[in-house]
């Protein structure tokens, strides 16, 4: 069995976490923003460190929960989610720009509709 009390605060962190992706992804139109300018990368480096440690997070969910929490939310891509963590960490300096804008501006948004419905459901069990 797994403490509840330290799963709901990783998954206030995850959702801590999204929304300052979502925030400083909010204004970024096209890649192109990431890679034209010293604020653009490290626009990009800041994202890039709030997925790993989202990723990292899930990993630690997924392991502590035996897999039981993330089976329940099968529209989401969680070895994508766990996946991005590292690829991120072990190759770095190789960020691909591109991938970065398609998850912020496609996928994160269902991540987020997902960790707050967890959130919800834990609060009310």
């Amino acid at each position: 069995m797994y403490d509840r009390s330290l799963l709901f605060e990783k998954l206030l962190q995850i959702d801590e976490a999204l929304d300052r992706i979502e925030r400083r992804f909010s204004s970024i139109t096209t890649v192109d923003y990431f890679l034209d300018s010293e604020k653009g990368l490290d626009m990009l480096d800041s994202i890039a460190m709030m997925l790993i440690a989202i990723g990292e997070n899930f990993k630690k969910i997924d392991k502590d929960t035996k897999g039981t929490l993330l089976m329940d939310y099968q529209n989401i891509n969680w070895s994508g989610v766990k996946g991005i963590r590292d690829v991120l960490s072990h190759q770095y300096f190789n960020i691909d720009a591109e991938e970065i804008f398609k998850i912020c501006s496609q996928d994160l948004p269902d991540l987020h509709r997902a960790v707050k419905d967890m959130i919800r459901n834990m609060d009310n069990s």
